[in-house]
């Protein structure tokens, strides 16, 4: 072909005035102003390729130049075959891939294929094609882009006539489109997160980052270079395997993908739905999932499949597998420890380990456990409580002291008594036990009363106890002041009885048993 080409309009001319009018090459080109040699490379171009006069109807100005142009080259070169951009465009979405090796496989499978050039310039063509929304490249599992759709849904109440407004949660996959949606009953952080956890459940599995737009559900600063993301959506993001990596403020760029996604959603799932009349959130679902499943396997209008079969085909493999157990939502709250080595959450008291006593901890808090965490360590976790007042205490928190302390039963106390006693120590300790209140007030008593052995050893205090049990009188103070006064001595008893016994002015128990019976008879 010339080095110069012309229009399709002067290459139909020079046809035309040669079949019709039978000019000669060189009137040819006096007539349109050109050269000579160009008329007679066209007319021979358009001879190698079966082009005569009149064009065909079909052979449009787009045919006639692709006409040209193939019969231009060698015959070898004619019989290239022209590489499946369809294919390439799908495959440079996967990861990892490049158009270099793509163009190595094309040409392992076709050795006189195009030059990588040429070939480069085939995908570009085929790139700008296609629709706007598919002109930026996502590696496939890489990006999932996320927003809230900016109309709502009315949900009306059966009982009462009222209505509510429902917000619609978009999630769209960077490579193949697949979009995710649901309504949900307002925009707080727990519906956020909920909404998160159905889209990566919807997609089975989730993409290496998530981009939402600045919600502050999500985003506690917002900044051009840096910004803070809400703590529990970034554990919610670690949980998942992703990294959220908010939309810059004032770049509409970063999130056209979910722009493009919302506009779709509002019209063909808001719109669809626009005469239909809601009385419950689980019926909006219900038209919602059917209303999605239409968009996700309508028609490609420039390229073709639809949005599931891309999914299927190149990104559902590329995603991060979801975890084992499904994230549950947790708020985080920050407290001190207390004196008594206790924080309140929600008015229950959590106990913490003793030494921490005066210093701040942060709390997580799940429907089913509370975490405390000292400088990024966990160092307690509880079962959840809803009793407002109580507390919930972990015997290993208390310090040594308080432990001991904790291990005093009645029972405990007695069987103590009993060992370092006697059975009259623990018959004393019982009573002690019975006679008070509360069973905490008897506890120094009877401690108390097994220290006594210590100092008067174990045989005297049974004694002594002993004693106490005969006279009623089963309390610390009084085993005490019987050892203090001897008064638990067997000596001191016979020594009594035996002075007793001899002394002349003591008539005994004789003269007693004597006289009653004396007197019975004398009143007879």
């Amino acid at each position: 072909m010339a080095r110069r080409r012309i229009s399709m309009r002067r290459a139909k001319e020079i046809l035309r005035l040669k079949h019709e009018l039978g000019l000669a090459n060189r009137q040819i080109a006096s007539a349109l102003k050109m050269s000579h040699v160009t008329v007679g490379t066209y007319l021979k171009l358009a001879e190698s390729s079966g082009i005569g006069w009149p064009l065909a109807a079909e052979v449009t100005d787009s045919r006639l130049v692709e006409l040209l142009r193939s019969s231009s080259r060698p015959p070898e070169a004619a019989a290239r075959p022209l590489p499946d951009m369809d294919w390439v465009y799908r495959e440079m979405k996967k990861k990892h891939v490049t158009l270099y090796l793509l163009w190595e496989e094309y040409r392992k499978e076709h050795p006189d294929g195009y030059k990588y050039t040429r070939f480069c310039e085939y995908y570009k063509r085929f790139k700008c094609k296609q629709e706007v929304s598919l002109r930026q490249e996502y590696k496939a599992g890489e990006r999932m882009f996320v927003d809230w759709a900016g109309d709502t849904i009315t949900v009306w109440d059966v009982d009462t006539g009222e209505s509510r407004q429902a917000s619609l949660f978009v999630a769209v996959l960077g490579a193949s489109n697949y979009t995710f949606a649901r309504a949900f009953e307002n925009r707080q952080q727990p519906l956020w997160i909920e909404a998160h956890v159905l889209a990566w459940e919807f997609f089975g599995g989730a993409a290496k980052l998530t981009i939402p737009d600045n919600e502050k559900t999500g985003v506690t600063t917002a900044g051009r270079y840096e910004m803070d993301v809400h703590r529990t959506y970034e554990e919610l993001a670690q949980h998942y395997g992703t990294v959220v990596i908010p939309a810059r403020p004032g770049e509409p760029k970063d999130k056209a993908k979910v722009e493009s996604a919302v506009l779709n959603a509002e019209r063909r799932i808001l719109a669809v739905l626009r005469d239909r009349k809601f009385f419950s959130l689980w019926e909006l679902n219900a038209a919602i999932e059917m209303a999605l499943k239409d968009l996700n396997e309508r028609p490609f209008q420039k390229m073709p499949g639809n949005r599931k079969l891309l999914f299927e085909q190149v990104e559902r493999s590329t995603l991060t597998p979801l975890p084992l157990t499904r994230y549950e939502v947790a708020t985080w709250t920050k407290a001190k420890v207390n004196i008594d080595y206790h924080i309140q959450v929600d008015w229950h008291l959590y106990s913490v380990p003793c030494h921490l006593v005066n210093e701040p901890v942060e709390v997580r808090m799940t429907s089913r456990t509370v975490e405390i965490i000292h400088d990024g360590q966990r160092v307690a976790l509880h079962q959840r409580s809803y009793l407002r007042g109580k507390a919930t205490t972990e015997e290993m928190h208390r310090p040594t002291g308080h432990q001991r302390h904790m291990t005093w039963t009645p029972e405990r106390l007695m069987e103590w008594a009993g060992n370092a006693i006697g059975n009259n120590g623990r018959q004393v300790a019982s009573r002690i036990m019975e006679d008070q209140p509360h069973p905490e007030r008897g506890y120094r008593a009877c401690l108390g009363l097994i220290r006594l052995v210590r100092k008067y050893g174990a045989e005297r205090t049974e004694r002594a106890c002993l004693k106490a049990v005969n006279a009623d009188a089963c309390s610390y103070r009084s085993v005490d002041s019987i050892l203090k006064t001897g008064l638990d001595r067997p000596s001191l008893d016979s020594e009594i009885c035996m002075t007793i016994a001899s002394h002349e002015n003591i008539r005994g128990a004789d003269y007693y048993n004597e006289n009653i019976e004396r007197n019975g008879k004398h009143a007879e």
